[in-house]
């Protein structure tokens, strides 16, 4: 993955491996650990446009510049090996999940000294609750279609920052509605409100195999909606597997959401 921020053109390359296994604790519950380890390159685009007043050749001021000895090893790029953990507990209408990135504190700073990425924690959990049966799908399996509202609930921490979503979304084969609220209402700044935005959901599961889903996030914080909100349009496909003669039931009993 590549990511440029900002004016300054922060640019991060992060290129990881996963790793993840799934225990069977019952008939009806599991449990997935799971591993990864990511090479992490940054990089800052202007320090090329930069120049120092010790880089100018006071004999040849319009010459070649000279290495610049002002911010010992700035401008070069940094690399870092960032290690993270997680697992996640599952059965037919419940999940619960922690997990920790950053957990080895990578030194991520541009200059000879040592400013420690910080370790980010994140517990998700969720509980489906079914609802009364839809009619019955246009094909010929002679199912009903599935209705059940979920409850959700993600929380992440790293260093002293803080972030909740608390929501619920609605699924009534095949359309799909959410709505999320971002903040911290326990915990005000300033004697202000600690809440950043209410994010609504929309999606579709398409018979072919396809999810579309699109999200905006409608600020509610002091800034307002002068900063136009945020816009997500995701899309996935669900290939099946024309090897296996039928579908196991554990392959379809996560109940996170598909989008």
């Amino acid at each position: 993955m590549n990511d440029v921020e900002g004016a300054a053109k922060l640019q991060s390359t992060t290129i990881a491996g996963f790793y993840s296994y799934e225990l069977r604790i019952s008939d009806r519950a599991y449990f997935r650990p799971g591993f990864r380890a990511s090479y992490i390159r940054r990089d800052i685009g202007f320090f090329e446009n930069l120049i120092f007043a010790n880089q100018i050749d006071e004999t040849n001021p319009f010459g070649p510049t000279l290495p610049s000895t002002d911010l010992p090893g700035f401008g070069e790029p940094v690399n870092m090996l960032s290690l993270s953990f997680g697992g996640l507990f599952f059965t037919e209408n419940f999940w619960f999940g922690i997990a920790a990135d950053h957990v080895n504190t990578p030194n991520q700073s541009f200059l000879d000294g040592v400013s420690r990425l910080p370790a980010k924690y994140s517990v998700h959990t969720g509980y489906r609750i079914a609802l009364a049966s839809g009619g019955y799908r246009r094909d010929f399996t002679h199912m009903t279609r599935q209705r059940y509202i979920v409850p959700t609930l993600n929380y992440k921490r790293q260093g002293p920052f803080e972030q909740l979503d608390l929501g619920a979304y609605l699924y009534s084969e095949p359309l799909m509605i959410g709505l999320w609220y971002r903040g911290l209402p326990y915990r005000p700044i300033e004697n202000q409100l600690n809440r950043d935005a209410l994010v609504v959901m929309v999606g579709v599961n398409l018979p072919s195999g396809m999810n579309v889903g699109y999200s905006f996030d409608y600020t509610v914080s002091q800034l307002g909606m002068q900063s136009g909100g945020a816009h997500e349009i995701s899309v996935s496909f669900l290939l099946a597997d024309k090897n296996k003669s039928k579908l196991r039931s554990r392959d379809t009993i996560l109940p996170c959401p598909k989008f």
